[in-house]
């Protein structure tokens, strides 16, 4: 029986939607911006990278191709140079927000038709009956924060006197989400856990799609940084996912990364949570060695977004997309007969592109397998096509949004 492993390149966009401008995001191309940085030398860092940004796995893949197909343009260097190895195409959003949930919710087959909540981006940014409430409940001297910012710039503000204070540090973006930073010791993690648990209680009522627990180790002499035990707590899909069809089915699924967290453990299956994209794909590669007949393992690699897009780091993030590439044979070389590998984004996370947020973009949809014919399948319509497609791959029913191209 067919089995099939989904790997989502998280923030790995191609080029902005035909509705970016609503976002302020016309122009953003994570990719193709990253090639030609490299292709000029903006992507150089001594000791890190240099030179145009060499994928050689991924363009034989129709990663070129499929940004060609997006923006009408072939990237620098990632044109395929020998014969084409799998199917490519690239994906539309139809969900209104450009966040995590939404591209993810999607691509498991329920797209957002609803608006997410949003903090305004104001200081302070929350409703006072939020905080007051975070206060009381979590038995706190108070927040710091309370306003837009970006995670790391924010832990160097306020790090100190959130030692000092026992005051966490509470902040939000563009996003739909409410962002707890604290310390791991003085504060403490599970105790960072619970209060992140009354946040997810207080802010259904504004319709916010996660909770973000986000530790910190460090000292303010030494600095501080961010830890792998972050922990998203998420709203749950308003309708049946690709997950929940085939826990129902009784297939066995594996999810890898923060996958558990984006679907609130729903039909989740065996959760495997390691901390980078390296080990997140070493879970995920293993996963498939053992996984049963029918099987599915859908996978994150979330460090292209949270260690170089939000970071603007274009050198880091095309050493972490050189560094994937090179495993791409590791994903081969565990694959059975008529096994299906997809590799797709969740967004666009443009590190050449203004501010730190999120960037409006069109994904790229990577199809390959011992059985997989070198062939265009276009542009498709909604992230949804992808779920589509891994259940028909999997000959289990379909009820949700999508339309598979197998």
């Amino acid at each position: 029986m067919p089995r099939a492993l989904l790997i989502v390149l998280d923030s790995v966009g191609i080029g902005g939607a035909q509705d970016a401008a609503a976002y302020g995001d016309a122009g953003a191309d994570t990719v193709g911006h990253i090639a030609e940085a490299c292709a000029t030398g903006r992507g150089d860092r001594a000791g890190l990278r240099q030179g145009p940004l060499h994928l050689p796995h991924m363009a034989a893949l129709g990663l070129g191709l499929a940004c060609e197909a997006s923006t009408g343009r072939i990237p620098p260097n990632l044109e395929p140079k020998g014969p084409l190895k799998g199917a490519w195409g690239y994906g539309i959003e139809t969900s209104k927000g450009k966040d995590t949930p939404s591209g993810h919710w999607e691509i498991a087959g329920v797209p957002v038709a609803f608006d997410w909540g949003y903090f305004p981006n104001t200081v302070p940014s929350f409703p006072k009956e939020l905080t007051d409430a975070l206060i009381e409940r979590g038995k706190l001297p108070g927040i710091l924060g309370d306003k837009h910012a970006s995670g790391t710039e924010i832990i160097d503000e306020f790090g100190a006197e959130h030692m000092r204070t026992g005051k966490p540090i509470c902040y939000t973006s563009v996003d739909s989400v409410l962002q707890i930073a604290a310390h791991e010791e003085t504060f403490g993690l599970e105790r960072l856990y619970d209060l992140c648990r009354i946040g997810r209680e207080l802010c259904d009522r504004y319709k916010i799609g996660r909770v973000i627990a986000r530790p910190f180790v460090g000292s303010p002499e030494e600095g501080f940084r961010r830890t792998g035990n972050r922990k998203d707590f998420a709203t749950p899909p308003p309708s049946d996912t690709i997950l929940d069809t085939l826990a129902k089915a009784g297939r066995p699924v594996v999810t890898v990364g923060k996958i558990g967290d984006i679907f609130a453990h729903r039909g989740t299956g065996r959760e495997i949570k390691p901390n980078g994209n390296d080990a997140c794909l070493s879970a995920a590669i293993d996963a498939m060695r053992g996984l049963g007949d029918g099987g599915f393992v859908f996978a994150n690699l979330v460090d292209f977004d949270s260690e170089y897009g939000h970071r603007r780091d274009i050198p880091g993030y095309a050493a972490a997309l050189e560094a994937f590439d090179r495993r791409v044979p590791e994903i081969e070389a565990v694959l059975e007969p008529g096994d299906l590998v997809i590799i797709a984004a969740d967004h666009g996370n443009d590190p050449s592109w203004q501010g730190t947020d999120h960037t409006r973009e069109n994904i790229p949809i990577l199809c390959f397998g011992p059985e997989v014919e070198p062939a265009a399948i276009g542009k498709r319509s909604s992230f949804a096509d992808i779920g589509a497609s891994v259940l028909a791959h999997l000959d289990v029913g379909h009820a949700g949004k999508g339309r598979s191209w197998l």
